[in-house]
């Protein structure tokens, strides 16, 4: 059995309506970006935030519950079974509902929540409100994505490793 505090700490961690939720609206708000939905139920997934008639979905992920692949985090240090089967579980089911949505013609965007700390939220909302303009654009690619937003390019990083080789050599 768990603990009284235990249980108590894990009944306050919230679903819905969270912080890094909460600004992601608001700069959506800000750029004039509305008519969204919330947790939208015919969407596979119930996305946090859904644009329905763009058929964009967006996903704001918790680093810790999600296992973010930036984030270095450890695992928790008792019941390590539990938390590892728990953790395969809510990415395996992330990945079929970004996949299940891809499958139906949606652009899904992620936002992990370390992207929206002090340093990096500018820059990963003007990202996210970019993303959602080209994919809502008249004429705009009718290809189903998955984007993670704020994330660095991966031409950036092919060219940060070519530069860390050429530095290796010598």
């Amino acid at each position: 059995m768990v603990s009284l505090a235990t249980r108590h700490v894990m009944q306050a961690n919230k679903s819905k309506n969270t912080k890094p939720e909460l600004k992601v609206r608001a700069a959506l708000r800000a750029a004039g970006l509305t008519g969204y939905r919330l947790h939208w139920k015919k969407a596979p997934g119930k996305p946090d935030i859904c644009f329905p008639g763009r058929k964009i979905a967006i996903f704001v992920n918790g680093c810790f519950w999600h296992r973010c692949p930036h984030c270095n985090l450890a695992l928790p240090k008792s019941n390590v079974d539990f938390w590892v089967a728990k953790f395969e579980r809510n990415v395996s089911r992330d990945e079929r509902d970004r996949l299940l949505l891809a499958q139906d013609g949606w652009t899904v965007l992620v936002i992990w929540e370390c992207r929206l700390k002090k340093g990096r939220f500018d820059a990963t909302m003007s990202d996210l409100i970019r993303q959602i303009r080209r994919a809502s654009a008249p004429g705009a690619r009718t290809q189903a994505r998955v984007i993670e937003v704020g994330a660095t390019a991966p031409w950036k990083l092919r060219e940060r490793r070519v530069r860390a080789r050429r530095r290796n050599r010598r």
